[in-house]
């Protein structure tokens, strides 16, 4: 009598491959969270440079605005005030 398991082939989705194709998946996941977090890191210090040079472009225009605030509304520029000798 012919055995029928001795002559079937061997599935191709057998559980040792379904695994392995697993832990291929899981690793080249964790590679690309991986990326993506630095992506994310390098992101958010740029941000947060970002966000330091516009404070302190508000508070150069703030001092400027406090200065202009200071003078004469029709005060002439330095460059039309008569020379003093």
């Amino acid at each position: 009598m012919f055995h029928k398991e001795a002559t079937m082939p061997r599935p191709l989705t057998s559980e040792d491959d379904r695994l392995t194709r697993l832990e291929e998946l899981t690793f080249f996941q964790e590679e690309r969270i991986k990326a993506l977090d630095a992506a994310l890191t390098a992101q958010q210090l740029q941000l947060d440079k970002l966000e330091q040079d516009f404070s302190d472009a508000t508070s150069v225009i703030r001092l400027l605005r406090e200065k202009l605030g200071d003078q004469p509304e029709n005060s002439l520029p330095p460059h039309s005030m008569p020379e003093r000798w």
